[in-house]
């Protein structure tokens, strides 16, 4: 070693140090410093590792838990109905599998993304409405009732997290508004609201709902008396009638005539039921049941059976029709006056308001009313479907109130009820309450009221032929159908417009009966504010409610097992001499 070396290793204290060599002061001060700085990394080590710690316990815990289901209330999943069916077994209402879309609130990671997804698909989806509902602690909500198979598809394949698929029932009408007034519809929840499917809820369908007992399978079909071809024949003549006349309405219903039977009834403009988003407009009022019209001349049909059935008048009387009748400043003239003295038969044909006014005068005020509630006509119709108005009638019958009730203003009724005191005045004289589920004959005369004889009843299907015949100079010419005997009663209202009747501004009606010597069916039609169907002519209820029933009979006659009958004969002669 060179004395330099040795003389740097003795200032050094004797330790010697390798060249390049890092130098280490290790005195007291130092050694505290180093203490320090190791404890501070060992507690900042120490709370990482409790802050890890913690967080994987928490993740742990939750992988761990069940997850909460979200649950629907058991009713709308289970919530089944029986099939309604029409008398020959044709489907007109049934249950189908749907998925109805729901989400879990607190699963959504982007509300805002997941509308906008969910937009894409659902275009009309209401995107304040649903971000309140996302952006919820929720642990359940609905966002779309009802899906269709394809919309279902496409939402899957958006893969939000949170959203959902419940199986649903959905009801499904097969005939569309064929009978949509008749077989009603039901509500989100499948429950009936409207219609003969209100009708089953009442009677028991809406208890076993609520308990769980509605099960698919268990339930046997409800049986409904229409006849589905029937139905949609006169829905069909409805329609093209609404295009000849131009008309705001229209409205038809045929009834069994020995049993009571609605064999088919529509009511235009309607609804489809399976989407049913007009259906509470008002002018997709049910006419038939729910709205009340002043029936115009149809109501001559029960002034003459009442007359004639009261044995004060007899249908070989003659009443004068030369001059118009003036009571309480009212002048009561005929539409095509003959200005003579008219037979009850040409009273009929004629359809003289004259004549009528006369012979509900012999049978007087209070006789002509408690006739007109003994045949129903003023008292609400009693049958099962829910939509049936109340008529409506004078609070105080005064004469001038009973002349003009005698033509048919005054009093305001229901084609249905009409039609049904009309199936009374023609089929022996039996009230029969109308009825939208099957019945026997047996079952009719068990719960019938007779409200003529017999014979008064005979003597108006003599009337109906005679007015219907051709040749005879009759209203219903234009509702015969060669073979079927038609007969029948047209009537030609004025509405009332501003609280004045109108002359240009009708409600028109025709009864009709086949066959006229022994009906089976009664035919009801009614076209609201008609217009001519060419220039130069009428608007008359002969030239378009007859037709239209006419037309009806024409092509169901066959299809209701009704056999033709070819006679050179006056069948209104024969009639009369039953």
């Amino acid at each position: 070693m060179s004395e330099k070396n040795a003389s740097t290793q003795e200032e050094l204290g004797g330790s010697a140090v390798r060249p390049g060599a890092a130098t280490i002061v290790m005195d007291g001060a130092g050694k505290a410093r180093g203490g320090r700085a190791q404890n501070r990394v060992i507690m900042a080590m120490a709370l990482i590792f409790s802050i890890y710690g913690a967080i994987g316990g928490r993740l742990v815990y939750l992988a761990t838990q069940e997850e909460p289901e979200a649950t629907v209330p058991a009713a709308r999943i289970t919530a089944s109905r029986p099939d309604l069916v029409d008398r020959n077994g044709e489907v007109l209402a049934t249950d189908i599998k749907t998925a109805s879309l729901f989400a879990e609130p607190r699963r959504i990671v982007d509300v805002d993304e997941a509308i906008e997804k969910l937009a894409t698909v659902l275009p009309d989806l209401d995107y304040e409405q649903t971000y309140r509902r996302l952006d919820s602690d929720a642990g359940f909500v609905w966002l779309r009732r009802q899906l269709s198979p394809r919309q279902q598809a496409e939402i899957m394949a958006l893969g939000i997290p949170g959203l959902g698929f419940r199986t649903e029932k959905r009801r499904f009408y097969p005939g569309g508004p064929t009978a949509s007034h008749i077989v009603g519809l039901v509500n989100i929840d499948n429950k009936g609201i409207a219609g003969m499917e209100k009708f089953v809820d009442d009677q028991g369908l809406a208890d076993l709902q609520a308990t769980g007992l509605a099960v698919a399978g268990h339930m046997e079909p409800v049986r409904l008396s229409i006849d589905l071809r029937v139905q949609h024949v006169i829905r069909d003549e409805l329609a093209q009638a609404m295009q000849r006349y131009k008309a705001v309405a229209a409205g038809a219903i045929m009834l069994n005539a020995r049993t009571g039977e609605v064999m088919g009834m529509a009511s235009l403009p309607d609804y489809d039921p399976n989407n049913p988003v007009n259906a509470l407009e008002k002018d997709r009022l049910n006419r038939v049941s729910a709205g009340v019209f002043e029936m115009g001349s149809t109501f001559k049909l029960f002034t003459t059976a009442m007359a004639l059935d009261s044995g004060l008048v007899k249908i070989t009387d003659r009443f004068d029709a030369t001059r118009p009748i003036r009571i309480g400043g009212f002048t009561i003239n005929d539409f095509h006056g003959k200005r003579r003295v008219l037979s009850v038969p040409e009273i009929f044909i004629y359809s003289s308001n004259i004549g009528t006014a006369k012979m509900a005068d012999v049978v007087g005020i209070e006789g002509h009313r408690n006739f007109l509630k003994k045949i129903g006509l003023l008292t609400r119709t009693p049958t099962e479907l829910p939509e049936v108005a109340m008529p409506t009638e004078p609070k105080e019958w005064k004469k001038i109130n009973s002349v003009t009730i005698s033509y048919g203003h005054g009093v305001a009724t229901t084609p249905l009820q009409t039609a049904m005191a009309a199936v009374a005045m023609v089929n022996g004289g039996k009230l029969i309450p109308p009825t939208f589920l099957p019945r026997s004959e047996a079952e009719a005369n068990e719960i019938a009221t007779q409200v003529i004889s017999p014979k008064t009843s005979s003597q108006i299907r003599y009337l109906f032929r005679y007015n219907v015949e051709k040749g005879t100079g009759g209203s219903g010419s234009r509702a015969d159908v060669e073979g079927y005997f038609v007969g029948g009663k047209t009537g030609t209202a004025e509405k009332v417009i501003n609280g004045r009747y109108s002359n240009s501004v009708r409600f028109n009606a025709f009864i009709g009966a086949f066959p006229a010597d022994n009906p089976d069916y009664v035919v009801l039609t009614f076209v609201d504010e008609p217009k001519p169907e060419r220039e130069g002519i009428g608007a008359t209820a002969g030239l378009n409610a007859a037709p239209m029933v006419g037309n009806i009979i024409r092509r169901t006659a066959t299809l209701l097992g009704v056999k033709p009958e070819f006679s050179h004969e006056s069948k209104a002669l024969l009639i009369s001499q039953q």
